[in-house]
């Protein structure tokens, strides 16, 4: 067989990355901060601090989640998943989203029961000094957490860090319901301020479904990201070569690009997949962890139009020229087309 002249670009296979240690990390986290807030809970009596030691245990079970999830999506590609393993994440994040709306019903329920019985807190210093150490211990972690979930484009240690970070919120409104209380001696403003919290964390548990939802149902990557994409794309735009249908969906920490590439029919086999080739591999070193697929079509095949209701725009050679004029620049010298006339599109 001819050995192609072109170098082989390397492989744009999804690399998997271990975040396990992420997942330990929340768990330690967990673990810490149910035993200092079950021990100021049991000084002080204070439902709002027995409310934020449930989100805790939530926090134990979503870091164990973490664990399980994060270890699946590192997994490779194999013959029953091609693409990898990847979206494993999404159902972590989900999970975590149900136990946080468990844990709120449970704890507006022991608000609303120690509102109707009020009882007096004890020992608010102590108490209020474990809580802060705990929180303190989770606030540290939550940061860990997002800058790496973000780094990495984890939605799942993303949506860990949110957790953890929502509980530090969660302690400092208790702890202010607390001295409310010890200040005021209005016993019914620590449940109240345990209601408030339980609302809030049913907020924060929407968010994590949502992103779980949208994460499943093969969401595009951002418009800035699709963005970057089409500028380089675009860069490889001439007189003869244009590109549509950009289409982009995430999976984990992986994104998937797909174009399609119209060239003149009458371009050999040989050409074609040595532009393929280049677009493919200019966007990969361009956009991390985007791989890119592109589909040859004969430009002047009025079937290579029209392919899909949504896609994301690439600038033709027009588009181009008259960014050029307008901005007083000259265009770019382009690669040698041998050809003059634009493609013939479909009516």
């Amino acid at each position: 067989m001819p050995t192609s002249p072109h170098p082989t670009k390397p492989a744009q296979v999804p690399q998997t990355r271990d975040l396990t240690r992420f997942a330990y990390l929340s768990i330690a986290a967990a673990i810490i901060t149910i035993t200092l807030k079950v021990v100021a809970w049991r000084l002080t009596g204070s439902v709002g601090l027995l409310s934020d030691a449930a989100e805790s245990v939530v926090n134990l079970v979503a870091a164990i989640a973490v664990l399980i999830a994060l270890r699946v999506a590192a997994l490779p590609p194999d013959k029953n998943h091609h693409f990898g393993h990847s979206k494993a994440e999404y159902f972590s994040a989900a999970l975590e989203g149900q136990m946080i709306f468990i844990a709120a019903v449970v704890i507006m329920w022991s608000a609303v029961e120690r509102f109707l019985n009020p009882q007096p807190i004890e020992n608010v210093g102590i108490g209020l000094g474990i809580s802060v150490v705990a929180s303190v211990v989770n606030g540290v972690v939550a940061m860990v957490l997002l800058r790496a979930g973000r780094r990495h484009r984890s939605l799942t240690l993303v949506a860990d860090g949110k957790h953890l970070m929502t509980d530090v919120w969660t302690s400092v409104g208790v702890v202010v319901g607390v001295l409310l209380v010890a200040l005021t001696g209005v016993e019914r403003l620590d449940p109240i301020v345990a209601f408030l919290v339980g609302l809030n964390i049913v907020v924060t548990g929407w968010k994590l479904l949502q992103q779980s939802v949208d994460g499943l149902m093969d969401i595009a990557m951002s418009k800035d990201d699709n963005k970057a994409i089409a500028e380089v794309i675009s860069g490889f735009v001439t007189e003869e070569v244009h590109f549509h249908a950009l289409r982009t969906r995430v999976s984990g920490h992986h994104r998937f690009a797909e174009v399609h590439v119209l060239v003149p029919g009458a371009w050999s086999v040989q050409r074609g997949h040595d532009l393929m080739e280049d677009v493919e591999a200019a966007v990969h070193r361009a956009v991390e962890d985007v791989t890119l697929t592109c589909h040859l079509e004969p430009s002047e095949d009025p079937r290579a139009y029209g392919d899909y209701s949504a896609e994301f725009p690439i600038p033709t050679h027009a588009d181009i020229v008259a960014a050029a004029d307008s901005a007083g620049r000259p265009v770019a010298q382009q690669a040698d087309t041998g050809t003059e006339a634009e493609p013939k599109r479909r009516p």
